[in-house]
């Protein structure tokens, strides 16, 4: 099966159909469907519910997340993950593979894909090109939904995976790994607000750089190749060899970042989960840079 993986964190679209052709879904073999969008200008789980790959069972982040924390989408505890997932007749060994319905071709997907990561499943891939593309080379959807069977699952946390307030700070001065910014360079640099109904304005932290992670996906929405990848990070001057660390607005197109330094053969490119969201909040108005200005 390994070998007729796209990458070492995608399959193709021609596999999974495949695969689905020669094995029914459930513990083994698990297909989730990530979409959701914010702002909420679609429904990800209504769209789900019309029409999805079969056998595919909806993930919704905004239900697997800290719903305890003020901030926008953080990482939910142990427990709670091994208890969602389980839910949804996953266990240790399933072979996982998450797609998203987003035009871009991948949006959060790369961030459950993150999530698996994080708390230490092997088998988990993105389907590369997504919904838009299966949907586009004529695969067959369904409206049916099943009803999995409940799984044991237990969940570890990598903490070297996930950046906090405290270490974003520390590495003001510290320099101890590179931090890259995921959004468009209009909110990073402080020229495009930040979307949806928030109270905070576009910037980005002191030392970090900027890679859009839409820099990373074809106009099809597939992802880049390997090399075209390698020149992407290159051309920013950011050394794969040494620690990295992807903020964004809340810890999900940083996501997009991980999911490429993994497909060069970067296991350990870590997130900060609270990303600008909440280092807007809990930052000194000096340690944000931005050209916004408040009357706009």
């Amino acid at each position: 099966m390994s070998q007729q993986l796209l990458s070492r964190a995608l399959v193709s679209i021609n596999w999974l159909a495949g695969a689905l052709r020669t094995s029914q879904p459930g513990p083994a073999l698990r297909v989730l469907d990530a979409s959701f969008y914010y702002p909420p200008i679609r429904d990800g789980r209504k769209e789900y519910v019309e029409k999805h790959i079969p056998g595919a069972l909806y993930f919704d982040i905004n239900e697997c997340k800290d719903q305890t924390s003020p901030y926008e989408m953080m990482l939910p505890s142990e427990s709670a993950f091994a208890k969602y997932v389980g839910n949804l007749g996953i266990n240790n060994d399933t072979h996982v593979i998450v797609y998203d319905a987003d035009q871009v071709g991948i949006y959060y997907a790369a961030r459950i894909w993150w999530m698996f990561k994080v708390f230490g499943h092997k088998k988990v891939f993105v389907l590369d090109g997504g919904f838009r593309n299966w949907e586009k080379e004529g695969h067959p959807v369904t409206s049916e939904v099943t009803k999995p069977q409940p799984e044991n699952y237990k969940a570890v946390l990598n903490s070297s995976l996930v950046k906090k307030f405290e270490d974003i700070q520390q590495n003001l001065n510290s320099k101890e790994f590179q931090l890259v910014d995921s959004r468009s360079e209009g909110r990073y640099t402080g020229t495009e607000p930040e979307p949806g109904d928030v109270k905070i304005f576009p910037g980005h932290i002191p030392g970090s750089l900027n890679l859009p992670f839409t820099s990373f996906l074809t106009e099809e929405g597939f992802e880049k190749s390997p090399d075209e990848i390698q020149r992407l990070f290159q051309d920013k001057g950011i050394d794969l060899e040494k620690p990295l660390t992807i903020t964004c607005r809340r810890g999900v197109t940083a996501c997009q970042l991980a999911l490429a330094s993994y497909i060069l053969g970067k296991e350990h490119t870590a997130i900060y989960d609270g990303s600008w969201y909440e280092w807007f909040h809990r930052a000194k108005p000096e340690q944000r840079i931005s050209v916004w200005k408040s009357e706009k």
